[in-house]
């Protein structure tokens, strides 16, 4: 599926096969559990959800951001993503953060220019794409959809 190049919110669905741990930049380690990790972020600037998901799906030599170090272990499963300028990843996050089947493996997560405790999720199961609607209720967003999946 060709990623749209317009600005948008999205997820990522990575992948834990086994039990270990990632250093993640200045945050330190973090004990990596069987099951999939949610990463809520944006892309809002230039080349949009295409140019932001074409950095995520590749292994960055130089880790910029906290993603980029978990993405040097994990692989990706699953994107979920919506097209619009308005910036959902904030709302997303506290959506997420209120189930009691997430968790935040670690604090400050991708939300260092924020005041979100974390982006990223712990969940030992990917909800349908169904359920993820309602999870994350996004009344007057036009589609969240499926990007891809079995992405390694």
């Amino acid at each position: 599926m060709q990623l749209p190049d317009v600005p948008g919110t999205y997820i990522l669905w990575l992948l834990c096969r086994r039990r270990g741990s990632c250093k993640i930049g200045r945050l330190g380690n973090m004990s990596l559990q069987v099951g999939y990790y949610a990463y809520v972020g944006s892309a809002l600037g230039p080349g949009g959800l295409a140019a932001r998901l074409r950095h995520h799906l590749k292994h960055s030599a130089n880790p910029r951001w906290h993603i980029d170090h978990l993405r040097q272990r994990l692989a990706i499963h699953t994107i979920w993503f919506t097209c619009s300028n308005k910036r959902y990843e904030h709302l997303w996050a506290a959506s997420l953060t209120r189930l009691p089947t997430f968790h935040h493996p670690m604090r400050g997560f991708g939300s260092s220019d924020c005041h979100c405790p974390s982006h990223l999720f712990f969940i030992p199961e990917i909800p349908t794409l169904e359920a993820g609607l309602d999870i994350l209720g996004i009344e007057g967003v036009t589609a969240l959809q499926a990007a891809c999946t079995g992405i390694e």
